[in-house]
């Protein structure tokens, strides 16, 4: 990976590792909303609610826009995509990893019934 793409990793998982915005994408990714009607669905002031928008859009998972007075968010389906696809990178590398560990124990094994004998 590159450093922009390290970059833009980071501001990801950042954006996703909190459980409120984790929801306000499953609810973005399902249909547009204005802000305040997502505000309302949460325990917490409207700026708090605001923040974690800016937060999600300022990683590229949720794009907003304006209608008369009223701010819309959507989803960004391409940006979830591509967290799947650096997800699924981790996971074959971690897989690897774990195969070769196998092959090491299982080697070691074989060695010492080989000794034993």
């Amino acid at each position: 990976m590159t450093e922009i793409d390290e970059e833009r990793a980071d501001a990801l998982f950042h954006a996703l590792a909190d459980r409120t915005r984790r929801d306000i994408m499953r609810r973005v990714l399902a249909g547009e909303h204005s802000v305040s009607a997502l505000a309302a669905k949460y325990d917490m002031s409207f700026a708090a609610v605001q923040k974690h928008v800016a937060v999600l859009e300022k990683a590229g998972l949720l794009v907003k826009r304006r209608n008369g007075r009223e701010q819309l968010a959507s989803g960004d389906v391409t940006a979830v995509r591509s967290v799947a696809s650096m997800l699924a990178e981790l996971e074959q590398i971690w897989r690897g990893r774990i195969a070769r560990i196998d092959e090491l124990l299982a080697s070691e094994t074989t060695t010492h019934h080989d000794q034993k004998d």
